[in-house]
């Protein structure tokens, strides 16, 4: 139950990061992650980054850098800080943007 807090927490603290993607989304995270190619969960889908933000963004971090599954290591962003790898794991958890 504190793991589920402290990602809502965290979602809603970073709020304002989730509103548009972050500069590197597109080239990166989002060749997969915008139509679930591999497996991934894809952006906005809550329901499917429930669980995974559950997990604390520390294991996310380090799942994004040593690879996950079908996620290449690093997610195609080895120059990303851990910084970015959360900017992108927090838009891509929250809800769609309103238009």
């Amino acid at each position: 139950m504190r793991k589920l807090f402290a990602a809502a927490f965290m979602c809603s603290a970073l709020g304002a990061m989730a509103d548009a993607p972050p500069a590197k989304y597109q080239a990166t995270c989002g060749v997969c992650h915008s139509s679930g190619a591999a497996g991934a969960p894809k952006t906005h889908d809550q329901a499917a980054w429930e669980p995974r933000m559950a997990k604390g963004m520390d294991v996310l971090v380090a799942e994004v850098k040593n690879g996950y599954n079908a996620m290449p290591p690093t997610g195609l962003c080895a120059d990303c800080t851990d910084e970015e790898y959360k900017e992108m794991i927090v838009f891509m958890a929250s809800p769609a943007p309103a238009k």
